[in-house]
């Protein structure tokens, strides 16, 4: 099984939406699909992309005021899925689960309401949960996703993509997982010392 993954279809989820254009634009030239939910896929489409809504494939629409979109067997199986095993293909297929390849997520800013000294209510709102999910089963499934699991780490991805088209290979995507640990490590963290003040 070769190392190089070609990027068919892209979750992209993100807070912060600056800096994401030449990112989308070199993935539509690659021939990715993409697949989002609200204010991303709004924005996705306002640059003339077409976009999949996740509520499409998932059948539930985002509900519980924004708490629930992504958090869905139909999204969690498509990054989850082991392209090699067999078992995994047949259930995906067998359940209509689509194979995700790459996610881009740039979750809640948790540490800035924070610091700008936000109601309790507020701070709490901002602890992403769908999107620290997304980062840590991407990285989990490196082997056949690409994560790109901060604004930051838009620029690792436009390189690659600028260098080799819409693939990567197993050590990009080793790199990239080993960035989205070090992301969710310290957003937990910083989460763990709001609530222990």
């Amino acid at each position: 099984m070769s190392d190089i993954k070609k990027i068919k279809t892209a979750l992209i989820s993100v807070f912060h939406k600056d800096g994401l254009e030449e990112l989308l634009k070199l993935l539509n030239d690659g021939g990715v699909k993409f697949l989002s939910t609200g204010g991303t896929q709004a924005f996705i489409e306002s640059l003339g992309y077409q976009c999949q809504k996740v509520e499409e494939v998932t059948t539930y629409p985002s509900i519980l005021g924004g708490r629930v979109k992504t958090l869905h067997p139909k999204i969690f199986g498509g990054i989850l899925g082991r392209r090699e095993l067999e078992s995994d293909c047949e259930q995906m297929a067998q359940y209509e689960i689509p194979e995700i390849d790459l996610v881009i997520v740039d979750l809640y800013p948790f540490e800035q309401t924070v610091a700008n000294g936000a109601s309790e209510e507020d701070i709490i709102e901002k602890i992403d949960i769908g999107g620290i999910s997304l980062i840590r089963a991407s990285a989990k499934n490196f082997n056949d996703v690409v994560i790109v699991p901060s604004k930051t780490e838009y620029k690792v991805l436009t390189d690659i993509l600028k260098k080799q088209g819409a693939e990567t290979t197993k050590e990009q995507r080793r790199m990239l997982a080993t960035r989205a640990f070090d992301v969710s490590s310290h957003y937990d963290t910083a989460i763990h010392n709001w609530f222990e003040k």
